[in-house]
């Protein structure tokens, strides 16, 4: 079995350990190993394990001698690559180590552990040392510590936090302004915007909230203001 490693982007991290994004991308740059997935890659791999009523394990770093750290529920290809969807396990010790680490945003990388098929590789007749791949059987996808392909990405978790944050912004609780603070950051907002989205637009919208519509809609319109100041001027 080979091993190819690819970045990991984390945006939030569910209570349930649900994560989704994609194991693999199309085309592009050779990555380290100097070769290139093409679309159509796992086709034939998916197509046979949903025919046996099987899926890829989800593994922590390749370890194929420890049980899985949970389950890939739904992959799927499309124009960017392989889509993947699962549960990490939260009552396993490591699957709980591992989703720790997405959280904190400390996870670097996801990685695919497959074979060759038949006819599956070939050289690019335009570039020396690179190699297509071109059908490939796919046995694993686990979550890795360092990627070697920095363009496959973890593209949404659910966050607990951001329900959090609705769910009491509907029962007219809303959050302290410095936890809203902290959610921005989480989501990847810079510290100074985060700060004045938080203390400027949204300290407004929720001092606003029994003030009548108009007091409201100044309110949103300070807070994307306050959010347009830090974007870049074109």
């Amino acid at each position: 079995m080979k091993t190819k490693e690819f970045a990991l982007s984390i945006k939030d991290v569910s209570a349930e350990g649900v994560v989704e994004g994609y194991g693999s991308t199309f085309g592009g740059a050779p990555d380290s190993y100097g070769d290139i997935v093409l679309p159509g890659a796992f086709a034939e791999s998916l197509a046979k394990h949903q025919k046996d009523g099987t899926m890829p394990l989800m593994l922590f770093g390749h370890k194929a001698d420890e049980v899985p750290i949970g389950t890939w529920d739904e992959m799927s290809e499309d124009r960017k690559g392989l889509w993947v969807k699962g549960t990490i396990s939260l009552d396993d010790p490591l699957g709980a180590r591992v989703h720790t680490a997405l959280k904190r945003r400390a996870m670097r990388g996801m990685s695919i552990g497959y074979e060759v098929m038949p006819g599956g590789a070939e050289p690019d007749p335009k570039r020396a040392g690179v190699t297509m791949l071109k059908a490939l059987g796919l046995w694993e996808v686990s979550l890795v510590n360092f990627p070697a392909n920095r363009r496959a990405t973890v593209t949404s978790v659910k966050s607990e936090r951001m329900e959090e944050f609705a769910r009491r912004l509907r029962d007219g609780e809303p959050m302290p302004v410095k936890e809203f603070e902290d959610i921005l950051r989480e989501a990847g907002v810079p510290k100074s915007m985060a700060v004045q989205i938080a203390s400027v637009g949204y300290a407004k919208a929720i001092r606003s909230e029994s003030e009548g519509e108009k007091a409201k809609d100044d309110a949103l319109r300070a807070l994307k203001e306050a959010a347009a100041s830090f974007l870049p001027r074109t």
